[in-house]
Formats: structure tokens, C-alpha cells, sequence
């Protein structure tokens, strides 16, 4: 008896090197485009400093793979931003 392969089978063993690089070519537009978007806001709701700090945070972010850094600042940014309101 013949065993044959469903065509998801057979579809899948002709995608997996194909999927690879679709996935990363994907996620990375994605991620970017993110990232530009991220930046944007950055830009439009925080002052020139304020933005310049926390857009340099998020690229070493990136560049280091630790978003801690980035979320210390935002956080820096907050508590900034509560303490003058209160004023």
C-alpha cells in the first residue's frame, strides 16, 4: 500500500525555506514601521529634549536587546511629568 501525503503536508515541506525568510522580511517591516510610528508620537507629545532622549533610549534599546533602558526613561518621563502637575 502507497502512503500519501496530504497536500497541508506537502505544502508545508515546500514553504519551510520560503517561510523563513518571509517571516523575517515580514516581522522586520512590521517592527519598523512600528518603531517609526513609536518615534512620531515620541515626537508630537513630548518637548525636543524630553524626545530626543527617549527616541536615543529606544535605538540603544534596539541596538543592545535591553528594553529596560528604554522603559527607565519612559518611566523617568512620568514621574517627571506627575511631580509638575501636581505643582
Amino acid at each position: 500500500m502507497r502512503k500519501s501525503k496530504s497536500i497541508m503536508e506537502e505544502l508545508n515541506q515546500i514553504s519551510v525555506s520560503r517561510d523563513k525568510n518571509h517571516l523575517v522580511e515580514n516581522r522586520g517591516e512590521h517592527v519598523i514601521n512600528s518603531a517609526i510610528h513609536l518615534i512620531e508620537q515620541i515626537e508630537k507629545n513630548y518637548d525636543p529634549d524630553t524626545a530626543k532622549d527617549l527616541t536615543n533610549r529606544l535605538i540603544n534599546s534596539i541596538r543592545s536587546k535591553d528594553g529596560s533602558k528604554f522603559n527607565r526613561g519612559i518611566k523617568k518621563t512620568i514621574k517627571e511629568s506627575q511631580k509638575n502637575e501636581t505643582k
